[in-house]
């Protein structure tokens, strides 16, 4: 397991095509999301902890239980066209908020991978999103 953290992961992923970075602590999986600021026009780029949901890519918009979503999900609000690297691959894909029944499958999903996640729901009176990431 690696122990990165926020750019520097990100530098190390990019460099070695997720041969480093990719498994991060605990978590099985993990991609790089590019999004463009919606304040800056900038590209922020985060690396995520993710699973597969067919043929898509599902992230969760935790923070860590802060009270405030993270910047990138406000970009994807913003502007939901945005890249991804999962190890070598790099590709576009526009990204959507699950709701409902699909919302409650894919946080079952994501908290299987990476249990952390239900604890920081418990920090939090926002509904933590979960997001789905499609190629497009």
């Amino acid at each position: 397991m690696t122990t990165l953290f926020e750019d520097e992961h990100v530098r190390r992923y990019e460099e070695t095509d997720g041969e480093v970075g990719e498994g991060w602590e605990n978590a099985p999986t993990t991609l790089i999301l590019t999004t463009t600021g919606r304040r800056t026009g900038a590209a922020r780029k985060r690396a995520l902890v993710y699973q597969d949901y067919d043929g898509a890519y599902v992230v969760v918009a935790s923070r860590g239980g802060a009270d405030r979503h993270p910047d990138w999900y406000f970009n994807l609000l913003a502007d939901p066209d945005a890249l991804v690297q999962v190890m070598a691959d790099k590709f576009p894909v526009r990204a959507r908020t699950a709701d409902g029944a699909e919302r409650a499958a894919l946080w079952a999903k994501m908290t299987a991978a990476w249990p952390d996640y239900e604890e920081y729901q418990s920090r939090t009176q926002r509904q933590i999103p979960v997001v789905v990431l499609e190629r497009v």
